[in-house]
């Protein structure tokens, strides 16, 4: 894009996508589990995010409306019926994809933690992901998912279980399980 030529809110909106990518594809990657559709999430939601930059009154709330343009598009993406009709297999076509510096898990993040968190349900891996790896705290997570602040704890408190429960059933041997 040429400079001299360049809108003021085409200026604002690169230097905006410039300095805030790396923090937003990190959020899309924690949001997907997968760094191809992190980038694909990421794409799309400042896509959607650029046609109504100039409406955006406040631009320090510009992360929260990535964000919640982000969780909107990635709901909507497991509604189209093409997605539905994917298949797993015993055979990956390619190579697990790995974190990089742009998107590697918050400071004192663990990476082992992360297919953890990408096997929760969308809803509680999305409260998860905005209360612990955003930092955000509820009422921030509820307004960006656009729920309640109950929804967020009691979605947070479930996903946090899941949590605990796959490490530890990853940390004790099957011999020593406890079965009820």
């Amino acid at each position: 894009m040429d400079t001299l030529l360049a809108a003021p809110a085409e200026l604002d909106f690169a230097e905006y996508v410039a300095a805030r990518r790396p923090a937003l594809l990190r959020a899309a990657r924690a949001i997907t589990g997968d760094h191809d559709n992190a980038e694909d999430l990421l794409q799309s939601a400042l896509a959607s995010v650029w046609t109504h930059w100039t409406s955006i009154r406040d631009h320090r709330a510009a992360d929260a409306y990535v964000r919640r343009t982000m969780v909107n598009q990635h709901h909507s993406w497991f509604r189209q019926k093409w997605r539905t009709r994917e298949r797993a297999t015993d055979v990956l076509p390619e190579p697990q994809a790995r974190w990089t510096d742009d998107v590697a898990p918050a400071p004192g993040g663990d990476r082992r933690l992360w297919p953890l968190v990408s096997a929760l349900p969308p809803r509680q891996r999305s409260a998860v992901v905005l209360r612990y790896y955003e930092g955000l705290s509820e009422a921030e997570a509820s307004a960006v998912l656009r729920c309640s602040r109950g929804t967020i704890k009691s979605n947070t408190s479930r996903g946090l279980a899941a949590l605990r429960r796959s490490i530890c059933g990853t940390l004790v041997p099957p011999h020593e399980r406890l079965h009820p």
